[in-house]
């Protein structure tokens, strides 16, 4: 039986530390940080574990919106590809220090890759 990418990057613990990872990095972008100014970061890093955890093939316990509702606000206040290609370049970086391998790193990448268009609102 083949492991999903979820059990392939680590698991839960994983999951949690990446998106921990992440967020720091995103927050010390000055590119990407506004966006975050007025998030409850508590709040957005629990969403992101859900959604990352159900994308990767883990259990499905996200409940959020879908990618368009999500960062509606976000395309009116000014989200680019340039902005878009950051935040996927921080993800990047984060899996790269905690040395995942970079056959799951391309499958991230492809994943969210796949979410450029809904994110952007296009």
């Amino acid at each position: 039986m083949t492991q999903s990418l979820y059990e392939r990057i680590g698991g839960e613990a994983a999951v949690e530390t990446a998106v921990d990872l992440f967020y720091r990095k995103v927050l010390h972008d000055f590119t990407v940080a506004a966006f975050f100014l007025h998030t409850d970061m508590d709040e957005q890093r629990a969403k992101q574990k859900s959604f990352l955890t159900m994308v990767f093939g883990g259990p499905n316990d996200y409940t959020g919106k879908d990618m368009r509702t999500a960062h509606a606000q976000m395309v009116e206040e000014g989200l680019t590809e340039s902005h878009f290609d950051a935040v996927v370049g921080h993800l990047k970086a984060t899996l790269e220090d905690m040395e995942v391998d970079s056959d799951a790193i391309d499958e991230v990448m492809a994943i969210a890759e796949s979410t450029r268009d809904d994110v952007l609102n296009r």
